[in-house]
């Protein structure tokens, strides 16, 4: 059971049985509404009902409510015996459904082919096709009478309802015909028309209607079934990367123990091709690990002591010793399979009016089958033809379409977008990205990398190399706490490889200038330039300030030797992600706290306009509104907790994954993989979704517009019309499915193409 509170109301997952179409998820939701202070919302592709109830419904009482519907619910459960459980229930139930389909098609083909092809009617062959239609008429049927017989008890119908109307007078009609109609009479023969006529007296016969509307729709719905499951395979591939068993180093040695026994701070043991087993904290080793499948970073990430990992990523280089840092619901893998699951939880505008008109579909559409019946009758029509035009109003609409024409889309693009790096709250979010024309951009964090790094060393010739210098400096800073002073350090060491830096002796502070030390008998001062300085290092000072970089000056025994600018870099890729956005018509505009000069670099060097700098986190989320006041759809992208106003405020508020729980909280969506671009690939990929929901939605009320009219003036022949609604539904979920193999590799190359002579901005 999901159970999560907000405010004074519990939300609570339910698992729904028996919906077969939109019409049932328009009474399901009604059902639950009927509740004092409940409102649910159904899909119908994963078949769960997401309910939001006051703390004093008890989710029982939920649960008795759609059963009073005429449907079955049960409370989700997360253990993983239960799920292996109802995993075995699901393919045990595919397994019958294929069963029942054979059995079907190995009596129905014959029928079929008896009843079109008057030429193999043999003497007596009516009988033979009554014997074999008989058990598909009840048997293979059965399903669909079952499911309208409960309807009707709740004064109700769905679209089994038309289905076994359809079979129900299909069959009656034959054997009325068999027994009374004379179509029973020994050299009985008749011919066949995909355009429905009406023949000599009462001898026709439909048996072959009676025999192809269960085939067709049972195959159609188990095809359909099949694709619906696809379009979820993204979602259980996340939860698959959940480990099991974890092995785990402490005081006891190393031993393996089932993952939810645990516990944050324990150790554990990853070996080279081995899952990550939870979020956690390198403390020994070093690797590479493949983060493909959790955030889409397509490139291994090196690792190292301290360094942060992911549960669920493939460790691809040696063995390292992690510290869990998260366990459970806690880890960045069980947020993300949270946030896709209540993504497809939700509904679009335009399912929502597709979900109200299926609500009085069926309905309608049994008032035109009668009104259909009673004016050819009443017009003097043969009774044959009346009856045709009748099944074939009955079996071709479809309201299954609409019900899937969203959440199958959702599904495969939710999905797909969490393999990418892209996590959407729901189909909100979606529709509000589609739309958006401007987007505000924080810098640290977002544009930039948000730490410290060194950008460039200027050295004096004779100086002992640019090397030499930086592992001087480095020396002496890797006793502060400063994060110029860390940049410096982690840089000497890089570039140092395995050799230590040297020890440092009569470390001294000097306060607003910097710091000082003997390193190898030689007094190294690091600090604030001051003073006149040689050629190479005023010009190097006046680059560093002109890009916004802070800078470093390096004197060994009292003459500068080095200059070392330091700054918070771009984001490789930033560039090609703020071209690509004005490319599909977003407008960015950058609004940082950090100072002008700093602010302005950045944007000159991502070719962004407007820039908005000292920026207070009330300044920024009066930016939002003052956009939106003149008339544009505002994303806010941000990673901290000064962001969370703004992204708030903004229509879509956007952050990236390694920012603040404040920042993703007050989000709409979440960009997993830390980089920018994956904002343009949650562009193209919302408006690609909703492009294919829009598509979906015109078929499936194309569709009941085009042949319903046909059936009703008798140009539709109830198998034909049996196979066109399956087709119809089928079709639906094959569209969306198109979004599962979605990719955004060749915007980005033609992007990359576009750079010209920016191409080494980082």
């Amino acid at each position: 059971m999901a159970v999560e509170p907000t405010a004074s109301l519990v939300v609570t997952d339910l698992t729904v049985g028996g919906m077969t179409c939109a019409a049932c998820v328009r009474r399901v939701e009604r059902k639950l509404g009927r509740l004092e202070g409940v409102t649910a919302t159904v899909n119908l592709a994963t078949g769960l009902a997401r309910v939001s109830h006051p703390a004093d419904v008890a989710p029982e009482a939920l649960v008795t409510a759609v059963e009073q519907a005429g449907y079955q619910a049960e409370l989700p459960v997360s253990d993983d015996g239960e799920d292996s459980e109802a995993a075995d229930e699901d393919e045990a139930g595919s397994r019958r459904e294929r069963e029942r389909i054979t059995v079907t098609a190995l009596l129905a083909v014959p029928v079929l082919v008896l009843s079109m092809v008057p030429v193999l009617q043999f003497r007596s062959w009516q009988w033979l096709c009554f014997v074999l239609a008989a058990p598909v008429a009840v048997w293979s049927a059965w399903p669909f009478h079952l499911r309208a017989l409960r309807g009707l008890r709740h004064s109700t119908a769905t679209m089994d309802t038309l289905v076994s109307l359809g079979v129900v007078a299909s069959f009656s009609w034959s054997v009325y015909a068999l027994f009374l109609g004379g179509a029973g009479e020994p050299g009985m023969r008749m011919s066949f028309s995909l355009l429905p006529a009406a023949s000599e007296g009462m001898a026709h016969l439909y048996l072959e209607a009676a025999v192809s509307v269960p085939l067709f729709v049972l195959t159609g719905r188990f095809l359909e079934g099949r694709a619906r499951r696809g379009t979820g395979a993204a979602l259980r591939s996340l939860a698959e990367l959940a480990a099991k068993r974890v092995s785990v180093r402490d005081e006891l040695g190393e031993r393996s123990i089932p993952i939810e026994q645990l516990r944050v701070g324990q150790v554990f043991v990853v070996r080279p091709g081995e899952r990550v087993a939870t979020d956690g904290r390198v403390t020994q080793g070093t690797s590479a690990v493949d983060l493909s499948l959790v955030t889409g970073e397509s490139e291994p990430v090196e690792v190292s002591r301290g360094s942060a990992l992911v549960g669920g990523a493939v460790n691809a280089g040696g063995l390292v010793l992690v510290e869990a840092t998260a366990v459970g619901a806690d880890t960045q893998l069980a947020r993300i399979t949270r946030l896709v699951t209540e993504a497809q939880a939700g509904k679009a505008r335009a399912q929502r009016l597709a979900d109200a008109v299926a609500g009085v579909f069926v309905p309608v559409v049994l008032a035109i089958a009668v009104t259909v019946l009673g004016f050819w009758l009443g017009a003097g029509a043969d009774p044959q033809a009346a009856l045709t035009a009748c099944v074939a109003v009955l079996v071709v609409a479809c309201p299954c379409a609409l019900g899937l024409a969203t959440p199958t889309a959702l599904m495969a693009a939710t999905g797909r977008g969490a393999q990418l790096g892209v996590l959407v709250r729901g189909p909100q979010t979606l529709e509000a990205l589609q739309h958006v024309d401007t987007v505000v951009l924080d810098k640290t964090g977002t544009l930039t990398t948000g730490h410290m790094t060194v950008a460039k060393v200027t050295a004096l010739p004779g100086a002992g190399g640019q090397e030499a210098v930086v592992r001087l400096a480095g020396a002496v800073e890797q006793g502060s706490e400063h994060p110029i002073g860390r940049a410096i350090t982690a840089y000497a060491r890089r570039t140092g490889g395995d050799e230590p830096l040297p020890e440092v002796t009569d470390f001294a502070a000097v306060p607003g200038h910097g710091i000082s030390g003997c390193v190898d008998g030689a007094v190294i001062e690091v600090g604030a330039p001051d003073g006149k300085l040689p050629r190479a290092l005023a010009t190097a000072l006046t680059a560093a300030e002109q890009a916004a970089h802070t800078p470093v000056l390096v004197r060994v025994d009292g003459r500068a030797k080095a200059l070392i600018a330091v700054g918070d870099v771009v984001r490789p890729g930033s560039y090609r992600a703020v071209d690509r956005l004005r490319r599909l018509g977003i407008r960015p505009v950058l609004a940082t706290g950090d100072r002008k000069g700093s602010a302005e670099a950045v944007a000159a060097a991502l070719g962004i306009d407007a820039v908005h700098a000292r920026c207070t986190p009330e300044d920024k989320a009066a930016l939002v509104r003052e956009l939106k006041r003149e008339g544009a759809r505002v994303a806010v992208v941000g990673d901290g907790v000064n962001d969370a106003a703004a992204l708030a405020g903004a229509d879509l508020g956007i952050a990236m994954g390694s920012g603040t729980d404040v920042a993703i909280g007050a989000a709409d969506l979440t960009l997993v993989r830390g980089d920018i671009e994956a904002l343009v690939d949650a562009v193209r990929l919302a408006r690609r979704t909703l492009g294919t929901i829009r598509a979906n939605l015109a078929w499936a009320f194309g569709y009941n517009v085009v042949t319903v009219p046909l059936a009703m003036v008798g140009l539709l022949d109830p198998m034909v019309a049996a196979a066109a609604m399956s087709v119809s539904s089928v079709l639906v979920v094959a569209n969306s499915l198109r979004l599962r193999s979605w990719q955004p590799s060749l915007a980005r190359g033609r992007a990359r193409g576009t750079r010209g002579g920016k191409a080494g901005v980082r």
